[in-house]
């Protein structure tokens, strides 16, 4: 009945926009702009809710670009005719039987408190232990559990910021994560935890889907009310439960058949940020984020090119179209196409990469593209090529925060194509009216200069490249040089990619390899491995603790 409805929504949408079926490359430019403006006025419409994955709207644009590829006459190419589901984590919340009573009065939940996406799902009760910043940092001389007195059974408060209040630039840094302070109170016997902070500069922590979390193995909450009714409660009670929403996405698939060896694969994302949420840089009420450039303009962009491809391109290759869900919530459709695809990968010539190719600047066109240095064709070709309307700037590197970046990771030449940065990203402003339709005309015109160009060249030769970006986070004194999987739901972090001369390269992981234990840190998630990395000091050597392909090793590192 869904499917009936969405259905039956889109071919209302088709009907009332029409769209120019006929665009052609080159011999009516003015058609395939109409084409263009069709497509983004109808997925960057309200109606479509922002696209987020897991809602209505991202459904209907599923099927808006499922039936575009079918009328334009691709082969269906999912799991499932043209779809390819994936489940992923779309919210944490709190349950709503979550209780925390001082001295039996209760308090009241996201008003005085929140439970912590490391708590259990527990109860418990017990005496007040005031622990001070749960802290034992023996080269700082600071130790917040002195002598041998057991806590057993007590309800330890803590306090989350640091002793120097000083943040991310603390000299207690590298101990103040939080789950640091956990493990170490569990140890001490602590039966649940309330943190809280006396520090108006310190961010309270959110119930984010964004960052995966071990939970621990008791009840950990975090008190937002008057600190010295904490302070001096003598008994606590608490109840904490988080409700974890699962949600599936969904990646869309057409194919043209050419009978040949090879398969160019083209793709974009077609989600967005819904009404807002983490991602967004919009300060207000939740409103609809339209995300015309981003990245209706890539979807627009890759329809048009697959009716180009399937009337009148070259045959010399074979062609999958690939439109990606969960692109803004971490590469979530590209990374599980990569392990779950369905076309030979091995097979796959190239990848093409379109995110936000709408917003190509009147004043000093230039359509920016990395990946230049996957391989060395790419040089030789984009040299040869005169685009019309703007100039062109490479970057080498084949990682960078697009999908582009999962087919890289899989050794496949990439390019990503993308026409520039403006105050509209993230935000509810990124409307229709302000796409540049000549100038994503003409880099289209270019893509497709680029797709010709590369026809008789057969298979093109691989490179890896120097990353300059990598998933780990720049706060850190060091990296390990890696890219983080962050599908991954198992305990520890799953390697999906190691740049070249980076520490993980020089100790020989490899992607799959799942990370256990850093030196004496263990890794149980993103958070605690995050936390590792800030243990470490650049020229420091330690040992890394991995399962590669069922069989645990530890290999030397140094950083």
């Amino acid at each position: 009945m869904h499917a009936l409805l969405h259905r039956t929504r889109v071919l209302v949408l088709l009907l009332f926009f029409p769209g120019v079926v006929s665009a052609q490359f080159g011999s009516n430019r003015q058609a395939l702009i109409d084409s263009l403006r069709n497509h983004i006025r109808i997925l960057a419409s309200d109606s479509f809710g922002g696209r987020e994955p897991g809602t209505p709207g991202e459904l209907l644009a599923m099927e808006y670009i499922s039936l575009r590829f079918k009328t334009i006459g691709l082969e269906a190419a999912g799991s499932d005719g043209f779809y390819q589901a994936f489940n992923f984590t779309k919210s944490i919340k709190a349950a709503k039987n979550c209780k925390l009573t001082l001295d039996k009065k209760p308090l009241q939940a996201d008003k005085d408190f929140t439970p912590m996406a490391y708590s259990a799902d527990a109860s418990i009760s017990g005496t007040a232990f005031d622990a001070g910043y749960g802290m034992v940092v023996t080269s700082l001389n600071h130790n917040d559990y002195p002598g041998t007195k057991s806590q057993i059974g007590n309800i330890f408060i803590i306090d989350a910021s640091t002793p120097d209040k000083a943040g991310p630039h603390s000299k207690y840094a590298a101990a103040a994560d939080l789950r640091s302070r956990i493990d170490t109170a569990i140890t001490r016997g602590a039966a649940g935890i309330v943190f809280y902070s006396a520090d108006s500069a310190f961010t309270p922590p959110s119930l984010s889907s964004r960052v995966r979390v071990t939970p621990c193995s008791i009840p950990v909450l975090y008190y937002t009310g008057n600190i010295d009714v904490l302070k001096t409660a003598k008994t606590i009670s608490m109840q904490s439960g988080l409700v974890r929403e699962s949600a599936n996405g969904h990646n869309v698939a057409g194919f043209i058949d050419n009978k040949a060896t090879n398969t160019v694969i083209i793709g974009a994302h077609y989600d967005h940020l819904g009404h807002g949420g983490e991602e967004s840089l919009h300060r207000g009420d939740p409103a609809v984020h339209n995300g015309a450039d981003d990245n209706a303009s890539g979807i627009a962009g890759l329809i048009e090119l697959a009716r180009h491809l399937k009337q009148s391109g070259p045959k010399s290759n074979n062609y999958l179209f690939l439109a990606f869900s969960g692109e803004e919530k971490g590469l979530l459709g590209s990374a599980y196409y990569t392990r779950n695809a369905t076309v030979d990968l091995k097979a796959v010539n190239y990848m093409l990469n379109m995110d936000m190719i709408g917003r190509l600047k009147t004043d000093d066109p230039v359509l920016l593209v990395s990946g230049a240095g996957t391989s060395d064709a790419w040089k030789i070709t984009m040299n040869y090529l005169s685009p019309q309307g703007f100039r062109v700037k490479t970057s080498e590197s084949g990682i960078g925060p697009s999908d582009h970046t999962s087919f890289y990771l899989k050794d496949i030449p990439v390019l990503h194509f993308f026409s520039g940065t403006h105050s509209d990203y993230h935000k509810p402003s990124d409307d229709e009216h302000l796409i540049n339709y000549p100038g994503e005309a003409d880099i289209l015109a270019y893509i497709a200069s680029l797709i010709e160009s590369l026809d008789d060249k057969g298979k093109i030769a691989f490179v890896k490249t120097k990353d300059t970006e990598n998933g780990d986070t720049p706060r850190f004194k060091v990296t390990l040089g890696v890219v983080p999987d962050y599908g991954f739901e198992g305990q520890g972090m799953r390697i999906d990619g190691v740049s070249e001369g980076k520490p993980a390269y020089k100790a020989g992981l490899k992607s799959g390899d799942i990370v256990q234990q850093i030196g004496t840190f263990k890794v149980l998630d993103m958070m605690s491995y995050m936390k590792a990395l800030g243990g470490f000091s650049k020229g420091e050597k330690t040992r890394v603790a991995i399962i590669r392909e069922g069989k645990p090793m530890e290999l030397d590192v140094e950083f």
